[in-house]
């Protein structure tokens, strides 16, 4: 997406920014207040407060951070946190921690997500008389049903689906904005949250008011959407679009407080209250609204769901172009540009998502897990975004303010979660996103432990031997055009592994040796190649240069290539048989994969051994090497070498004589 492009204001760009990143922030008033109240007596003090913080935040952090600041930082109309990390992995090598972090929390907050909000949803049937007397059992298996309807139709691709998606976000928010408006009269002192003064005054004053947080950070986790998504969006529609949506949530926000203080002053809603269907959210509904109410909401929540597993999607295509995740194979369902669907992800979040609602089986219990993965996501963006000011040599005072200011709020809301939540069920939380963390350093780490090991030797040194290969009609032809794919950055270097590969035991004779090396560009969409004739029309090589959102399918570039260079009589492609000459029979084409396995003669220490392990173990899960770069299995040949990072250097073994 060009400058131009994501400045552009429109109509049909504000809907489509409605319907794409809203849902998760647009369908918190469903809880926050709820675990706000929670065994807290309802007053003055408490409700004015948790409104006036629950303005500030989205204040200070969605609109100050990320509306105002973090958009500013697009990676080419792209962004997100593995976007900004892209533009900032060669100033400091340490920052791929915060990206990882952020990227792995992403991922977890993408399967309670969907669990949360739809569970918030149902429950309001128990406030319809109809239904009072529902089961839980029974809102657990509609929740799960309808998780399992969200995920098998991302298969089938949301380009249709999501142009619906912005209408009824409007009148999603319209509703917000309307219940909040038709309570805000009940006690118009709820405008008294607008003065910061009683958000300062319930944190520092009221009984463990600073623990409150955590339930109000929950107002703010959709936040980080709002970057992901700016590439769908449009910087302009964005920004003019959630005007709408912050007053609609403020209104929301408002009215439920003043209903609370007008209706419920004094009382105190247990656990066991909320959980038996209490809501200020659906409180303030008409009875004979409520069950419409209840249907808009679900439908919300279920589009909220669908933006983030497509999100998901996108996170880890681009984790796996940045050599942070194990290759998986990619679908794409429609031509729509970042439309695309990774089956085994899809799988992951749906159990993900599937055990959190069987695990917490309410929505009260799940605001436990919920918003801890999202604290460290904004802390990770922050860092990141702190040392984008750098690049762009930013005055010092203001980045060391961006961070006093937002590290203040962003590690208050972290320590609020994690002693408040972690007991009672954040845990799970940083559970699943540790196992996701793992997984991107152990891939990361594994490859720079190969890298040190990879030996190159000067190609020139070799050329003379290829060219009499390749002449030599007493060694039997293996193939007319041989393609190996090279990781050696410089064009006068090789890996000796394809040295032997071609020159060793079995030679490879052919007419032309094709080296193809891929460069992954920190600008998410570059496809570029370069080729270089190293011995005209007996050594090529080609270097595609692609960013790091493009997949890599490297036999239908290659073939582009080639068809490219024939019109420009850059290369001869008709096999040198003399009967395939006569008749101008294009030459065959060959892959030549070289896959690695971890070979028994390592001596590594406990930790690296540790990583090595485990990485192979994802390999074994993940795609192969030609799938991976999307190479056809009939003209591939996969070559198995031993991987021996670390030699063993002693090895005791003595020889003995027969006795005479």
């Amino acid at each position: 997406m060009s400058k131009s492009s994501i400045n552009r204001l429109s109509g049909a760009g504000l809907l489509i920014a409605l319907g794409i990143i809203y849902g998760d922030i647009g369908t918190s008033p469903l809880y926050v207040l709820n675990a706000i109240i929670r065994d807290r007596e309802i007053t003055h003090e408490l409700i004015i407060g948790a409104v006036s913080c629950v303005i500030w935040t989205l204040t200070l952090q969605t609109t100050i951070k990320y509306i105002v600041l973090t958009l500013r930082a697009d990676n080419n109309g792209e962004g997100g946190i593995f976007s900004l990390y892209a533009l900032v992995r060669r100033h400091k090598k340490w920052l791929l921690f915060p990206a990882i972090i952020g990227g792995a929390s992403l991922l977890a907050d993408g399967m309670i997500t969907p669990s949360i909000s739809i569970m918030s949803s149902i429950e309001g049937l128990k406030q319809i008389s109809v239904f009072s007397h529902i089961s839980r059992d029974a809102i657990v298996y509609i929740v799960l049903a309808i998780l399992a309807a969200i995920f098998i139709t991302q298969q089938f691709g949301t380009a249709t689906i999501g142009k619906t998606f912005g209408p009824v976000m409007f009148l999603w928010f319209l509703m917000l904005a309307v219940l909040g408006l038709i309570h805000i009269f009940d006690g118009l002192y709820i405008f008294k949250a607008f003065n910061p003064y009683y958000a300062i005054n319930l944190l520092v004053l009221y009984p463990k008011g600073f623990w409150i947080l955590g339930a109000v950070f929950l107002c703010t986790t959709g936040a980080e959407a709002l970057y992901s998504d700016l590439g769908h969006c449009g910087r302009r529609n964005i920004r003019v679009s959630w005007v709408f949506v912050k007053t609609a949530l403020i209104l929301n926000y408002l009215g439920q407080g003043a209903w609370l203080l007008s209706h419920h002053s004094g009382k105190v809603f247990t656990k066991e209250i909320i959980e038996s269907g209490f809501n200020p959210f659906f409180g303030v509904m008409h009875d004979h609204f409520r069950l419409i109410g209840i249907l808009i909401a679900t439908i919300a929540a279920i589009i909220a769901s669908q933006a983030l597993i497509s999100g998901s999607f996108t996170l880890i295509s681009e984790a796996m172009r940045l050599n942070l995740w194990p290759k998986l194979k990619i679908n794409y369902p429609s031509e729509e540009r970042g439309q695309l669907f990774i089956p085994r992800i899809n799988m992951m979040m749906f159990v993900g998502s599937a055990a959190v609602t069987l695990y917490f089986r309410s929505s009260s219990n799940m605001e436990g897990a919920y918003g801890l993965a999202i604290t460290l996501c904004m802390l990770a963006t922050s860092i990141l975004y702190a040392n984008y000011l750098v690049t762009r040599r930013a005055p010092s005072w203001v980045i060391y303010l961006y961070l006093a200011v937002y590290l203040t709020i962003e590690l208050s809301f972290l320590i609020a979660n994690l002693l408040d939540k972690f007991p009672q069920g954040g845990f799970i939380t940083l559970l699943i996103a540790g196992v996701l963390f793992s997984v991107m350093y152990v891939w990361y780490r594994a490859r720079k432990i190969k890298n040190r090991y990879v030996e190159f030797v000067r190609l020139d040194k070799y050329l003379p031997a290829i060219n009499k290969l390749s002449t030599d009609s007493s060694v039997p032809k293996y193939a007319t055009h041989l393609v190996y794919l090279t990781s050696a950055d410089n064009p006068k270097e090789i890996e000796h592994k394809i040295i032997f590969s071609i020159l060793g035991q079995k030679p490879k004779r052919a007419d032309i040796y094709w080296l193809v090396h891929v460069d992954t560009q920190d600008d998410p969409y570059t496809s570029k190649y370069m080729v270089e004739n190293i011995i005209p029309n007996e050594i090529i090589r080609i270097d595609l240069k692609l960013g790091f959102r493009q997949a890599p399918r490297i036999s239908v570039m290659f073939r582009k290539i080639v068809r490219e260079l024939i019109l420009n009589d850059e290369v001869q492609v008709t096999s040198k048989y003399p009967v395939m000459q006569e008749n101008a029979i294009p030459g065959d084409l060959q892959f030549v994969v070289m896959e690695k396995f971890l070979s028994q003669d390592n001596e590594l220490p406990f930790f690296e051994r540790l990583v090595m392990k485990l990485y192979f173990l994802l390999k074994h899960i993940s795609l192969s090497e030609e799938k991976g770069f999307g190479l056809e299995q009939s003209n591939v040949t996969v070559e198995k070498f031993p991987l021996i990072v670390a030699p063993i250097r002693k090895l005791s073994l003595t020889r003995v004589y027969p006795e005479e």
